[in-house]
């Protein structure tokens, strides 16, 4: 379940084919049984009524879930650009050679962390993956190594602002990561799904036409592609873009 929301056109096709023959089915019980009476139908119309609204609920909960995490990302990008920054000013701090190592590191630091946000092919991100790491260690081999001949308070500034780099790292990832729980997923479609069943069931003969009982399918499958899209950081249209880190590489690229 988790890798097909990865894939927000997938999940608007499933869950239309889904939604819409669970919505047939309806239609199929209650033409082997007979029809609603008017008493039955308005106690009927009571748990339809409560059904979808619960449905509304939970998508309304998960929308809400997707854009916080959504919003989150975008924050630790523009932390993570505040870091880099920084960083690139305290190398001042540094000897000259190590300070120009630094620099320079982070140069090609930075370029890969845009590279992340932009890459969609798994491959391409394992080799984007494996260059930031190594970078992180020879950036964190260049200010240790005059922090321990140099014990100063100004060096352990440019030491304090490298440990923000990595850190803002670990946070971007943890929440690229983070999503809603299948769980989630899982109850949203079964309450979609009954929904669906009991919308089929109720319908009268001169009104059970396939393009009344598409609606609601139609509609609901937008909801949970949207849902999808916002939720998978790398599938989608809405996607976090790294403006804040493009615009500091063109910025020290130029210097």
């Amino acid at each position: 379940m988790s890798q097909i929301v990865g894939y927000p056109e997938v999940v608007l096709a499933l869950c239309l084919v889904t939604l819409w023959v669970s919505a047939q089915i309806g239609v199929s019980f209650r033409k082997r049984r007979r029809s609603l009476e008017e008493g039955d139908r308005e106690d009927f119309g009571v748990v339809v009524s409560a059904s979808l609204t619960l449905l509304g609920l939970i998508i309304g909960f998960s929308f809400s879930m997707a854009s916080s995490r959504y919003d989150q990302r975008k924050n630790y990008e523009e932390a993570e650009a505040n870091a880099i920054g920084t960083e690139y000013v305290r190398a001042d701090f540094l000897p000259a050679v190590n300070a120009a190592r630094v620099r320079t590191l982070l140069r090609n630091y930075l370029d890969q962390r845009v590279l992340f946000y932009e890459v969609r092919d798994d491959r391409q991100l394992q080799q984007i993956e494996a260059a930031t790491a190594q970078l992180e260690t020879n950036l964190w081999s260049d200010v240790q190594t005059p922090a321990a001949a140099q014990p100063t308070p100004v060096v352990a500034l440019a030491v304090a602002g490298m440990n923000d780099v990595l850190n803002s790292r670990g946070y971007t990832q943890a929440a690229w990561l983070n999503h809603i729980p299948t769980a989630a997923w899982s109850l949203m479609l079964a309450i979609a799904i009954c929904c669906n069943l009991l919308i089929g069931y109720g319908m009268r003969r001169s009104e059970a036409k396939a393009i009344l009982l598409l609606v609601l399918p139609l509609i609901v499958s937008i909801s949970f592609s949207l849902i999808a899209d916002i939720d998978s950081p790398r599938g989608g249209i809405v996607r976090v873009h790294p403006q804040n880190l493009a615009s500091l590489s063109q910025s020290l690229h130029a210097r």
